[in-house]
């Protein structure tokens, strides 16, 4: 079973069963927001799927939020939820999209080929009439593995050097007040403004209000307007990872593949002294 990085709802109902499937529910909100994902999956989610908790498959050694775990945590952790690389795997979330691609990228990061994002997400699926389950997960544990691919993460030492090449492009997915300075930040602690010569556009510009991706043609816009030109490498970034990854599932889906996310994003280099930041345009 090949795929693109988006399925539809009525590509995952004709397949739900299929023994080599398995879907995962991403749904993750904002620390402020206080609405834990895992609660939510236990009202309501797709028939079979199992929860992947971002902060908890994530690094525990540091203080940054929900980075990239190491590769045997994360293949222990793929095992427990039943998550194979042979898997066909259909990643969702409860927003429409939102942090799906994150669970999407850190699988891709992971060594796993055959991963698809849900388009619109549990919204789109209970708006077409499909079936809900309620519960705890209950996954299967198998064998599982985990090979790092280096090249769709970035360091801070990557961004660094980045800002010394031309040819690269940084690409922020925050709002647009706080990209410029103008709105604190919602992690406190962190400065506001940019990273020099970065561009622009905000995760919510490349979904629709029904939660579903945009299409190409929108998105080939929408990259445009922000400065972003598809034939040079980009970088993605935002708060702390996870709507840099709405950007890059956007990417992929104009055909721009394998971006990369800075994973500590503005959460690492806002939070340091010695980083250099722009305020304002």
């Amino acid at each position: 079973m090949e795929t693109g990085p988006l399925v539809s709802v009525d590509w995952l109902a004709q397949r739900l069963g299929d023994p080599d499937l398995r879907v995962v529910d991403a749904t993750w909100y904002m620390p402020a927001e206080q609405r834990p994902g895992l609660e939510e999956f236990r009202q309501g989610h797709i028939p079979g799927a199992v929860f992947f908790d971002i902060d908890l498959v994530s690094d525990r050694d540091t203080d940054l939020p929900h980075m990239l775990p190491p590769q045997a945590a994360f293949a222990a952790a793929a095992s427990q939820l039943g998550l194979g690389p042979s898997h066909q795997i259909v990643v969702y979330d409860g927003q429409g999209i939102f942090s799906s691609p994150r669970v999407w990228w850190t699988l891709r990061v992971m060594g796993f080929d055959k991963v698809a994002v849900l388009d619109g997400g549990l919204k789109a699926w209970r708006a077409a009439g499909q079936p809900v389950e309620t519960g705890d997960p209950a996954p299967t544990p198998v064998e599982s593995a985990a090979r790092l691919r280096p090249h769709l993460v970035r360091t801070l030492d990557d961004v660094r050097q980045a800002l010394g090449d031309p040819d690269v492009q940084l690409l922020d997915a925050r709002p647009a007040g706080r990209f410029l300075g103008e709105v604190p930040e919602p992690r406190p602690g962190l400065r506001g403004g940019h990273m020099p010569g970065a561009c622009n556009l905000p995760w919510n510009a490349v979904v629709a209000p029904d939660g579903t991706l945009r299409s190409r043609d929108e998105l080939q816009g929408a990259f445009a307007a922000a400065g972003v030109n598809l034939d040079r490498p980009i970088i993605t970034t935002c708060g702390s990872g996870v709507s840099a990854a709405v950007l890059a599932l956007a990417l992929a889906r104009v055909g721009v593949d394998q971006v990369p996310i800075y994973d500590g994003s503005w959460s690492e280099w806002g939070g340091r002294s010695d980083t250099p930041i722009v305020v304002g345009p």
